[in-house]
């Protein structure tokens, strides 16, 4: 839903409260409110209800309305606006234990276990009897065991990998296996019947999986952290967004831009899995073409590539329920291999002609066919993995970089110094490689703390000085749902793509890619409606412990 949409229903109810008049104190007005709030939440109409919490907290602040807003900023993903109000829950009422719930879920998704053990530890206390409470601490206490086991056996250093250890022809396969075979190197006739036994809700046999996955550790780990594309002139290029494990709104895409190939390559922001139920088959399926046609199929790492994230939203539990622990445990490896960025048409963006260009009208139409081009060109783009891929301008030299968040917290920070990091690790809370994974734009100058708990917020005139400083023209990144699917910052340098449409089943938003030419950078929107999928709801994996108490 845009800001614009839920300004208005804001207003509207406000507006109705008033007219009623069934109230004669701020309690009272706050109240009515908060019925109101509720209500959106109930409906998952999660915008509206976080402002209206907002404005009942303004009138008359109570623990449950920090505890309520605290609900809907989960639910939005912003934990680090979900703890602070369940800091402030908890400082008005110790007694609430919803606002420990609240505090403990916001620091689980954020990986910091250790601190959500001890308020599942306050729960317990105050309600020793409460099995739910009960059950969380306990999930959550070996979970905690198991970080202390792998942080003791990571000082060993002669520990090898799963990658190292596999036997791959110590896997039978079955007579009664029906599935594609495969040979030494996948072929696209692999790849569709992959592709048709995955929309059947069909495995792919274990032994095909574990090479599949072997030979694409081996070859991204050997991928620089920044990966520089060409796009040749007159050559169509196309970048997407998160997909998060919704297989058919990929198969969907493929539909409308073509399958992938040598004359039609994609690159993939980030947040390939984790949330939807279908995360395996996506996975392998961009696994698959980055195989069959590595320099025109690309995938950039997200915040989802993860072990953190992949133990909370599903992806481990997928993997575990359709394969084992073991390969698991090899997604994790390979994950941290994947590259962190891409630059398009860097011999342009190097040209230093391109560093003082910007876009002065950010204006966008919406074409008759449903495709959505900006009214005025520039010159160059970046994209970051949190936001969907990359998309590109109409403009006389062109330069992208794709990645799936954002820009930095620190001024400064050149494409050398993204090409320097060290991205074979779990990604940090903070640094180079945490702000391309989680930072978002914010519409005022200047930075401020992120409401996700991780990365920053940056604004208009960050985007303009770094752009500046390194030559590109504009931004693209991923990482955050739009309602068309795309959303235009910053005065045209900075893009948002988001491609998993309808997202959890809930969110109702279109999906979106972008195209460009390699002579004609101009971004082509195509947005596009989410389409049926198996009676598998999301998150039909996730982690127990990830619930909204």
């Amino acid at each position: 839903m845009s800001a614009t949409i839920t300004d208005d229903i804001v207003k509207t109810v406000l507006d109705t409260i008033e007219e009623n008049k069934k109230y004669e104190t701020d309690e009272e007005k706050s109240h009515l409110i908060k019925c109101e709030a509720n209500q959106f939440f109930k409906d998952q109409v999660y915008d509206v209800a976080a402002d209206l919490y907002s404005i009942a907290i303004e009138l008359h602040p109570t623990a449950m309305l920090y505890g309520n807003r605290a609900q809907a900023y989960l639910k939005k993903e912003l934990y680090g606006a979900a703890l602070e109000d369940a800091d402030n829950a908890i400082s008005m009422d110790p007694s609430y234990v919803k606002g420990f719930y609240r505090r403990a879920t916001a620091n689980m998704a954020l990986g910091r276990f250790r601190k959500a053990l001890a308020d599942y530890q306050a729960v317990v206390k105050v309600v020793p009897n409460d099995i739910d409470a009960k059950s969380k601490f306990e999930e959550c206490q070996k979970i905690v065991r198991r970080q202390n086991f792998l942080l003791a056996i990571s000082t060993d250093h002669d520990k090898k990998t799963v990658a190292e250890t596999l036997d791959i022809n110590a896997i039978a396969i079955e007579d009664s296996y029906e599935g594609p075979h495969l040979e030494e190197k996948i072929t696209r006739e692999f790849m569709m019947d992959l592709i048709q036994k995955f929309k059947d809700q069909k495995k792919l046999h274990k032994k095909y999986a574990f090479k599949m996955l072997l030979d694409f550790y081996n070859y991204v780990k050997e991928l620089p952290t920044m990966v520089e594309i060409t796009v040749a002139a007159g050559k169509k290029f196309t970048i997407c967004g998160d997909i998060h494990g919704q297989f058919y709104d990929l198969c969907n895409i493929f539909e409308i831009n073509g399958f992938p190939s040598e004359t039609n390559p994609y690159l993939f922001n980030g947040d390939f899995v984790d949330r939807g139920s279908f995360s395996v088959e996506t996975i392998f399926t961009m696994m698959g073409f980055k195989l069959l046609y590595p320099n025109h199929f690309f995938m950039s790492r997200g915040n989802h590539e993860s072990d953190v994230m992949n133990k909370m939203y599903g992806f481990e539990g997928e993997v575990k329920a359709k394969y084992t622990q073991q390969m698991s445990d090899m997604f994790t490896e390979t994950f941290c291999w994947l590259p962190l960025c891409h630059v398009i048409n860097q011999k342009i963006f190097e040209s230093s002609e391109t560093s003082n260009r910007f876009w002065t009208d950010s204006g966008a139409s919406r074409a008759s066919s449903g495709v959505v081009t900006p009214s005025e060109a520039t010159r160059s783009v970046v994209t970051s993995s949190e936001t969907s891929n990359r998309f590109w301008m109409d403009s006389e030299a062109s330069e992208s970089v794709v990645c799936h968040g954002g820009l930095f917290k620190e001024d400064g920070v050149t494409l050398e110094d993204i090409r320097k990091t060290d991205r074979n690790r779990q990604p940090p809370d903070e640094g180079i490689m945490c702000d391309l994974l989680w930072s978002d734009p914010q519409p005022i100058n200047g930075r401020s703390p992120s409401k996700r708990g991780v990365g920053c917020q940056f604004g208009p005139d960050v985007t303009s000085k770094w752009c500046e400083m390194n030559g590109i023209e504009y931004v693209v990144r991923s990482h955050e749902v739009k309602p068309e699917g795309y959303e235009m910052h910053h005065n045209g340098q900075c893009y948002t793509v988001f491609s998993a449409p309808n997202y959890c089943d809930q969110m109702n938003n279109k999906g979106a890619f972008i195209t460009i030419t390699g002579d004609n950078l101009s971004p082509r929107f195509t947005p596009f409606d989410a389409v049926p999928h198996p009676k598998l709801p999301p998150m039909a994996y996730a982690n127990s412990l990830f619930g909204f108490n």
